[in-house]
């Protein structure tokens, strides 16, 4: 599974990714968490809105930071 997190590099991105390290570890799945932070990235995947959360390619999250409970239903789901 891939995660992405998709932001400038803001507060609210940190705590996305932060949120989303922390879901993996509690949800016990085999991840691999990157940090998308370069602009052109961001903008060639049609994003409008960060922080956004991708996993396996597709948007999942946009524009706001979930908590660590919702993530580990979206994993689980995934």
């Amino acid at each position: 599974m891939k995660i992405e997190v998709l932001g400038s590099g803001c507060t609210k991105c940190k705590r996305m990714f932060d949120n989303v390290a922390d879901a993996v570890k509690k949800a016990g799945v085999q991840a691999e968490i990157v940090k998308v932070d370069e602009l052109n990235e961001i903008v060639s995947r049609g994003v409008l809105m960060t922080p956004s959360l991708f996993v396996d390619g597709e948007e999942v999250v946009a524009g706001r930071v979930p908590t660590v409970n919702e993530i580990i239903e979206i994993l689980k789901g995934a």
